[in-house]
């Protein structure tokens, strides 16, 4: 069989906090969403070269109830298990986070087959989040979990997260009886990196072994391998320090942490973990992604990168007998099926009819105006990741507004203070026109355009979107091919992790681009989609 190169990372665009397992022949990954609609994103693999998103498995309003949810709040840090038959999907739910105290709630979601329904959802914990669910070989279940501790910090004081991660805790979760039991044991206050999350428990050989996120989600990430006698501790460190981290490197890959990973043959083990790719200003417009690291246990009985070192690969090669899947996306949507196609997604919840309809115009997505782009409620928005440095995304819209709170177009979107709009609106002395409206980083919006583009009061409108590393262009047309560049120069890195307060510690997700509609006046004027069109350059 020959040699293939796998290159990192293998989920590309927004995918962080991976949970791996493996049944049978097959690999499966599970990813943060946050407040993207369905909640999880599920991939799977044969071969751990070619992975396919194959299900989002909190797809109802019972399940996952995000309405009104701060930016970067919703799904954090899935746990993905299997045991004796039956797949366990933990979950936090974030609902407030910018603050001292976290308002988090945890749950748990079972079935027995991983593309199908999943159940309604077990309420467990707020206590903390990015929980995980251990499978003891003495046939018990344990939650390990990361405490908040609210009373950390000193209320004269900035609020700084660092002094609030309480350590990771540890309590028996019943099947039968449906909830925790027992005692809470705190088994790690966390290293001198700070910042202690995402816990994973192990067993091999004797040891319980625990994995933990360490540094923050910035460029000091890390993942930090632990071991006991006993599940409830005392846990040592490996001697040799963080398992993977970037810190301070020139690595292509950079924060690399939040880690997991699985158990093969022959002592040999696949690591699967977040990391970056900034821009040269160190500014990462598609969020955390995940990549995989071949990893192997010493004869001291701890987990080391085959590569002898703690820094990711980007490129590791591995033998197998498929071929690799073309790394370039190509996706064109003509809307002719009754389902939104699985790459998309929306905002906080499902659009129903009141929202959003693909049969009231046949072969047309139909988005009904809604909330600003600023709302963390209702708003007709569907988006897909950004996955590569250069792409462009293209659409043909027939809107016609009847006044200036009326709004359809292409958006490239990272949150509700980042974004940048190309849409058709109303002119009361000028009719139909289009305008590039955005927010750079505040609830502020601006116009990038200095004067409104003229357009024929009826009759679709192309619309194009060109991205290149850190500029945005967008263009316009009337008639098909005939595409008019508007003469911006838009500063695209602004929809990134480290843009904004807080920064990369405080902004969790990645850019998007999509279509949508508002209606300010609440009268829901339609805005029709013929196709819709991503193709990426590199």
């Amino acid at each position: 069989m020959p040699d293939i190169t796998i290159n990192n990372p293998i989920l590309k665009g927004f995918n962080p906090d991976p949970s791996i397992i493996k049944v049978g022949n097959d690999y499966y990954i599970a990813t943060s969403t946050f407040e993207w609609f369905p909640g999880v994103q599920i991939f799977h693999s044969t071969d751990l070269v070619n992975w396919t998103l194959v299900a989002r498995p909190l797809n109802r309003p019972s399940q996952l109830d995000m309405l009104g949810n701060p930016d970067s709040c919703g799904v954090w840090a899935p746990c993905l298990s299997y045991d004796n038959g039956t797949f366990y999907l933990i979950f936090s739910n974030a609902r407030r986070y910018w603050s001292q105290c976290k308002d988090v709630h945890n749950f748990l979601v079972t079935t027995d087959d991983i593309l199908g329904d999943w159940s309604e959802p077990t309420y467990l914990t707020s206590s903390g989040f990015d929980p995980s669910l251990f499978h003891d070989n003495n046939g018990k279940k344990w939650l390990v979990n990361l405490r908040w501790d609210h009373r950390q910090g000193q209320a004269s004081k900035a609020f700084d997260a660092e002094n609030y991660f309480g350590g990771i805790i540890l309590q028996e979760y019943s099947p039968e009886q449906g909830k925790l039991i027992g005692p809470i044991k705190k088994i790690f206050s966390g290293s001198e990196l700070g910042r202690t999350e995402g816990p994973h428990l192990y067993q091999r050989n004797g040891y319980y072994y625990l994995m933990v996120a360490e540094g923050g989600t910035g460029y000091e990430h890390a993942a930090l391998l632990l071991r006991s006698k006993s599940i409830e501790g005392p846990y040592e460190a490996d001697p040799q320090g963080p398992l993977l981290t970037s810190v301070n490197s020139e690595a292509r890959l950079q924060r690399a942490g939040h880690a997991d990973f699985v158990d093969i043959e022959n002592g040999q083990a696949w690591l699967v973990h977040l990391c970056s790719r900034p821009l040269e200003n160190r500014r990462s417009v598609m969020g955390r992604e995940t990549a995989i690291q071949q990893a192997q246990w010493s004869s001291d009985g701890w987990l080391r990168l085959t590569h002898g070192e703690a820094m990711p690969q980007s490129e590791l090669t591995i033998t197998t007998s498929n071929t690799v899947a073309p790394c370039l996306t190509k996706q064109y949507d003509d809307f002719e099926q009754t389902q939104l196609p699985i790459d998309f997604q929306t905002l906080r919840i499902p659009l129903d009819s009141e929202s959003l309809s693909l049969t009231e115009r046949p072969s047309y997505l139909r988005l009904k105006g809604r909330e600003s782009l600023g709302s963390s409620f209702t708003q007709a928005l569907v988006a897909r990741r950004q996955q590569a440095f250069k792409y462009s995304a293209a659409t043909k819209i027939d809107f016609s507004p009847v006044n200036f709170q009326q709004m359809a177009g292409l958006v490239c979107y990272y949150n509700s203070a980042k974004y940048y709009y190309l849409h058709i609106t109303q002119h009361e002395t000028l009719g139909r026109i289009l305008e590039v409206t955005g927010c750079i980083g505040d609830t502020a919006a601006q116009y990038f355009t200095p004067e409104p583009i003229k357009l024929p009061e009826a009759g679709e409108v192309y619309l194009n979107a060109e991205v290149d590393h850190d500029k945005l262009t967008f263009f316009y047309g009337t008639t098909e091919g005939n595409w008019q560049k508007i003469a911006l120069e838009l500063d695209y890195s602004i929809l990134a992790d480290e843009t904004g307060p807080g920064g990369e510690h405080a902004n969790f997700t990645g850019a998007f681009v999509g279509l949508c509609c508002q209606d300010l006046s609440g009268s829901r004027q339609p805005a029709d989609f013929d196709w819709f069109s991503y193709i990426e350059h590199e």
